[in-house]
């Protein structure tokens, strides 16, 4: 079985990676939650409000009770906000197995931020968690993102229908 630590603060050279805070609501709203290019490539509806992303946060907060939810807030030490989010949305305990999600505000991408913060994350999962296999799904119009999958270092297995 999976070394389950729950969602750890990870530090790298410019970002950190931590739980999210209802203190994000503002930053997420502004950089990445409300733009509906950036939700539409990871499949996530747009959100308009800060109560709404209120009502967002507070879901993946509650999610942290639980060991086995990883879901972080990348941090820009620059910027000192919120300008995305990583997670291990889908684990599968018995098969020590993983699947990244992430999204980067459009203001900061192209800049390495969600390589670095995936790389981050991979490493906690094989040190940390234990996985033996992580995997990265993206849409195939989603040029940045197989960029970042590619200087992660993964293998291309096909395309789902």
């Amino acid at each position: 079985m999976l070394t389950h630590t729950g969602t750890q603060t990870i530090e790298t050279e410019r970002l950190i990676l931590r739980r999210f805070t209802l203190d994000d609501a503002d930053a997420v709203l502004k950089n990445w939650a409300s733009d509906e290019k950036v939700q539409s490539l990871y499949s996530e509806p747009v959100y308009e409000t800060k109560e709404a992303v209120t009502g967002l946060l507070e879901t993946y907060i509650s999610a942290y009770e639980n060991d086995d939810k990883y879901r972080w807030a990348v941090i820009s030490k620059e910027h000192g906000e919120c300008i995305g989010q990583i997670a291990y949305f889908l684990v599968d305990s018995k098969n020590h197995f993983a699947e990244i999600e992430y999204c980067i505000g459009a203001a900061f991408q192209c800049r390495g931020y969600a390589t670095e913060a995936t790389k981050a994350v991979i490493r906690f999962g094989f040190e940390q968690m234990n996985l033996h296999k992580v995997q990265i799904c993206t849409k195939t119009i989603n040029q940045p993102s197989r960029r970042v999958i590619e200087k992660c270092g993964f293998t291309f297995e096909g395309t789902l229908r």
